[in-house]
């Protein structure tokens, strides 16, 4: 048996009120031989001074992804994006074949359609009634005084990721001002997605597809912390894609993480080489990034009649050059954010480790529909442009898509101007608000570089659109500078740029001017296809990925002998004649900490009573390497870790009992089990960063 040295309990508040607090859990710290297989909460209790709090790891040798993967016949991911989704599946006996959905319906002129935007109807009950195309086209179709009835929601992921408090109530707004939650509407689009992939699945079978045939990945950004990570997986369970009680056939993939694991497998004629001096895709660095570009996509065009890709078994010829320990960096540039990753090849298998942590921020191609509706503002006045979006919501979404097209046909080398169709709505609309035209105010806003056409349309010059993309761009390489400064950077042999946004030519010669000399800059053919091929691939392999980087700080508070002269008065605590230093961090692991995949960090708790069934214990979290207390700046309660001791009680239960916890960094999500010592029995175990 072990000795126990010291018994004490936590409850997360701080020392002036820890004497009126009843607490509600209790840790041991015990002193155990070196052969014991366990380890102490807090090994400095007892001893006369503070040694730092580090975890106990140990790597658990067994890939957990090797037996869930057999049951499963089909891996389904869906790249669920800020302005446009989808979803791609392969089937785990032919994991070389990716399958891209079936065409959707509808389309803009100019933009691709193997993906549909991201936008939901529902009708005035509230219940769901279209998505994509189909739910854009219908609420356009609408009349204006019944459209304002409906929901309609546009570019919502972003709110995840803005969202400092998010909650399982957090609310969205639709089109016409309406509220309505969240939770729902992702719930909603994930129901959506998995009923069309069944459906084509079925089809392709023959007979009825299963959801338990399916294993589902669902992309997000690698910077979103846990709370949106667990949101996404709340609403997959609502949806029905799993259940908690079976979490392992939903797999979260980081999006910047998936676009890597596909770019590994390129060929040559997959992808644009911006820096090379040589063809690449039948074009010469001579040409401009634009008509290069243009290439490209057109050769991806005539080939898009199979939505079938074929993938290397092994790493593609891109890899040829690349040595063992090699880096390059992933710039995943989206709707929302742009999120950037730096892997090391390991050969010869092809695994990758994080070198440093996840970084990026909401530098998006929304960036330049911001841009574009101040400059509406400027002309127009910000008090009609807000008048008009509530009073005809419909007309807004279509003055967007017009820009969106437009948006598409900017490039570095242009010099005709871009019209820009206003909604006839907007045009009436605007008079009855101002008592003049829109013609008039072009005049008197001082806006040199837009004019009005007798068509009816805004007529921009090349260099008012490419100043629409600035400020966002900017933000792009100014981040991208910021993270070459890193000495795990400097050494960087490519740069992948990859995501929605990177389709725009202007964001191409921006990188490669300011990059090209330190990278060489490639850009995968299908480019806003690469994070839902990749994600497929995950699905197949989620051990691909073989190490990682927390992005926090994360630890619990706890109790430590109070030693004088090291210890804040303030922090002193006297219980049973014993000095006791309060709120102490107990660090699980650190910011920009390496963990590897399968390595674990290990605590044991003891309930406070023999007859207590649930221990709850607070998590707290920083931003920053060096915490002592839970109550140093910049240290926050971020969720809770809580033990279910129900289902492992039994008539042979000691009088304290230990209960072993095993927490997973290494995973894209933080993943916890626990064991009861006594009985062997397996202890139900959360961690919520939602409801806390």
């Amino acid at each position: 048996m072990m000795e126990s040295v010291g018994v004490y309990r936590f409850c997360g508040c701080t020392a002036k009120n820890k004497m009126k607090c009843d607490s509600r859990w209790e840790m041991t710290a015990s002193e155990t031989a070196p052969t014991s297989a366990y380890s102490s909460p807090a090994r400095s209790l007892g001893d006369t001074g503070i040694t730092p709090l580090s975890p106990s790891h140990i790597v658990n040798d067994a890939d957990p992804n090797v037996s869930e993967q057999q049951t499963f016949l089909v891996v389904v991911a869906i790249d669920f994006g800020t302005t446009s989704s989808g979803y791609a599946y392969s089937f785990t006996k032919e994991p070389e074949c990716i399958h891209v959905m079936r065409r959707w319906e509808g389309g803009d002129p100019g933009v691709s359609n193997q993906k549909t935007p991201t936008t939901i109807l529902l009708t005035p009950e509230r219940k769901f009634h279209s998505f994509g195309y189909a739910a854009r086209d219908f609420y356009h179709d609408l009349d204006p005084n019944e459209a304002k009835q409906w929901l309609y929601l546009e570019k919502f992921k972003m709110k995840l990721h803005t969202t400092g408090d998010l909650t399982m109530d957090t609310e969205l707004t639709a089109a016409n001002g309406k509220k309505v939650k969240a939770l729902e509407i992702f719930a909603y689009a994930l129901q959506y997605f998995k009923e069309q992939a069944l459906k084509e699945l079925s089809d392709q079978a023959g007979s009825e597809f299963e959801n338990s045939d399916v294993r589902w990945v669902i992309t997000v950004p690698a910077i979103w912390k846990q709370p949106a990570k667990q949101f996404m997986r709340q609403a997959a369970y609502q949806a029905g894609l799993a259940s908690p009680e079976n979490s392992e056939q939903l797999i979260i993939a980081l999006e910047p993480e998936a676009a890597s694991i596909y770019c590994r497998k390129l060929r040559l004629h997959q992808m644009t080489d911006l820096s090379s001096k040589a063809a690449v895709n039948g074009y010469s660095s001579s040409d401009t990034v634009g008509a290069g570009f243009a290439q490209a996509k057109e050769h991806v065009r005539r080939n898009r009649q199979s939505r079938t890709f074929l993938v290397e078994n092994v790493i593609g010829e891109i890899w040829s050059e690349l040595e063992e320990g090699d880096k390059y960096v992933v710039v995943d540039s989206g709707g929302g954010t742009v999120d950037l990753t730096v892997h090391q090849i390991r050969l010869p298998e092809g695994h990758l480790k994080e070198l440093y942590k996840a970084t990026g921020g909401p530098y998006g191609s929304l960036g330049v529909d911001y841009e574009f509706e101040k400059l509406l503002c400027k002309i127009f006045g910000e008090d009609f442009i807000e008048q008009f979006k509530i009073k005809r919501p419909a007309a807004w979404v279509d003055l967007m898509i017009a820009f969106e097209s437009r948006k598409r046909a900017a490039a570095p080398d242009r010099t005709n101007p871009l019209n820009i169709t206003l909604p006839f709505s907007f045009i009436d609309y605007y008079k009855k608000f101002r008592g003049h035209s829109v013609e008039h105010a072009l005049r008197k806003s001082n806006v040199d570089f837009v004019k009005w056409s007798s068509q009816g349309m805004l007529r921009m010059s090349p260099d008012a659109m490419n100043a629409l993309f600035k400020p966002t761009i900017d933000s792009i390489i100014e981040h991208l500078r910021d993270l070459f400064q890193k000495p795990e950077v400097s050494t960087v042999k490519f740069l992948f740029l990859v995501g929605g946004f990177a389709e725009a030519p202007l964001l191409q010669q921006a990188v490669q001017a300011a990059f090209g000399d330190k990278c060489r800059v490639i850009i995968p053919q299908d480019v806003g296809l690469t994070i839902l091929k990749g994600a497929v691939l995950f699905g197949l392999d989620p051990a691909v990925i073989k190490v990682r980087r927390s992005p926090l700080t994360y630890g619990v508070g706890v109790l430590n002998r109070y030693v004088e002269g090291k210890h804040p008065p303030e922090k002193l605590l006297v219980k049973d004649g014993t000095r006791w230093c309060t709120d102490v961090f107990d660090k699980f692991i650190s910011a920009d900490q390496s963990v590897a995949l399968g390595e674990l960090v290990k605590r044991s708790y003891t309930p406070a009573k023999p007859s207590q069934l649930v221990i709850v214990i607070n998590i707290y979290s920083s931003e920053l390497d060096d915490v002592s207390f839970i109550t140093d700046p910049g240290v926050k309660k971020c969720g809770t870790l809580r033990l279910d001791l129900t289902g492992a009680s039994s008539t042979n239960v000691p009088a304290r009992r230990e209960i072993q916890t095993l927490m997973q960094f290494g995973d894209t999500e933080i993943k916890a089990t626990a064991i009861d010592i006594a009985t062997s029995k397996s202890v139900k175990v959360g961690i919520d960063f939602l409801n806390y």
